[in-house]
C-alpha cells in the first residue's frame, strides 16, 4: 500500500499511469498538506490494485483458460519427474520475446494446464507482452472449432496473440482436415509468435493422433524446431486431490455418528 515512505515522484508518476489527470493538475496543493498527501498515496494504492484485479479478469475472460492456481501453489514434490527449472525459466517469458514454442508433455492430471495457465498471470505474457488465447484441441472435433481454428489460421501475423495455447493434443484422433489446419496455423505463427501446446503423446505417437495425415512430420519439424519440451511424469493429481476429499468425508461422517452415539448414550 502507498504511504508517505513513497517518494512523491514515484506518486506522482503512479497518478500519471491511473490517468488522473484532474488530481495531476492540483497535485501541488494537494500535496502541500500531510493528511490529505497521506489520503492521496492510499488511494492510488487502492485504485492500482483494482484496476490490476479487473485487467486479470478481462484477460482471463477473454483467454478462454477458466480457473487456475498460482505456480506459488504448485505441489513440486507429487510429480515423479518434472525439470523446475525449465518451468520457472519458462515463467521469465524469454521465449515470447523470441517467438519460440513450449511443449509441454505428460499424462493427464500432471499439471500442464497448472504451468501453461501462468501465462495469464500478472506480469505474464498477457501484461508484459500482449494478448494471449486459449483452444482446446479436443474442441476443434466441432464444427464451430474448426471454423475458429481456420480463421486463426488464416489471420494475418501481426493480428495474432502473442501467446496462443493449445490443449490436449493426443485425447482424441483427428482427421487429416484438422491436421492441414493445425499445420497452416502453426506455420504462420512459426519465427513470428509462440505457441504453447500440451499433449499427453510423445511426438513418435503423433501419426495415430492424426492418422494418415501427410503434413505430421512437418507439423512436428515446424513446432519443435524452437522449442522448449518439458516432460513431466506423475499420477493424476485430480485423483489424489479426489481421493483426499473422499477421506476426509468419511473422516467427517464418522466424528458426526461418534457424537449421536456419544448423546445417546448419556441420555
Amino acid at each position: 500500500m502507498n504511504d508517505l515512505t513513497t517518494p512523491l515522484a514515484a506518486l506522482r508518476e503512479q497518478a500519471g499511469t491511473l490517468r488522473l489527470h484532474g488530481l495531476l493538475e492540483h497535485w501541488g496543493e494537494v500535496m502541500a498538506q500531510p493528511e490529505q498527501a497521506r489520503w492521496v498515496a492510499q488511494m492510488l494504492g487502492w485504485e492500482a490494485a483494482e484496476r490490476s484485479r479487473r485487467s486479470l479478469e478481462r484477460r482471463l475472460r477473454d483467454a478462454h483458460i477458466g480457473r487456475f492456481k498460482p505456480l506459488a501453489d504448485f505441489d513440486w514434490a507429487w510429480p515423479k519427474s518434472i525439470d523446475r527449472g525449465a518451468v520457472e525459466e519458462l515463467m521469465t517469458l524469454d521465449f515470447v520475446k523470441d517467438a519460440s514454442n513450449v511443449v509441454l508433455v505428460g499424462p493427464n492430471g500432471v499439471g500442464q494446464d497448472h504451468v501453461r495457465m501462468q501465462h495469464r498471470l500478472p506480469g505474464g505474457a498477457g501484461r508484459a507482452h500482449g494478448p494471449v488465447h486459449h483452444r482446446r484441441a479436443v474442441a476443434g472435433r466441432t464444427r464451430r472449432a474448426r471454423q475458429r481454428l481456420r480463421a486463426a489460421s488464416q489471420a494475418a501475423p501481426v493480428r495474432r496473440p502473442d501467446v496462443l495455447l493449445i490443449d490436449e493434443v493426443g485425447y482424441l484422433s483427428y482427421s487429416n482436415r484438422h491436421a492441414d489446419l493445425l499445420f497452416e496455423l502453426v506455420s504462420r505463427r512459426y519465427q513470428h509468435k509462440s505457441t504453447v501446446v500440451t499433449t499427453n503423446r510423445a511426438f513418435v505417437d503423433w501419426g495415430e493422433v492424426f492418422p494418415n495425415a501427410a503434413c505430421v512430420v512437418s507439423l512436428i519439424d515446424r513446432l519443435m524446431h524452437r522449442a522448449e519440451v518439458v516432460r513431466i511424469d506423475g499420477d493424476s493429481y485430480r485423483a489424489k486431490e479426489a481421493q483426499e476429499r473422499e477421506a476426509q468425508r468419511l473422516a467427517e461422517r464418522s466424528a458426526k455418528a461418534g457424537t449421536v452415539r456419544s448423546r445417546k448414550a448419556g441420555r
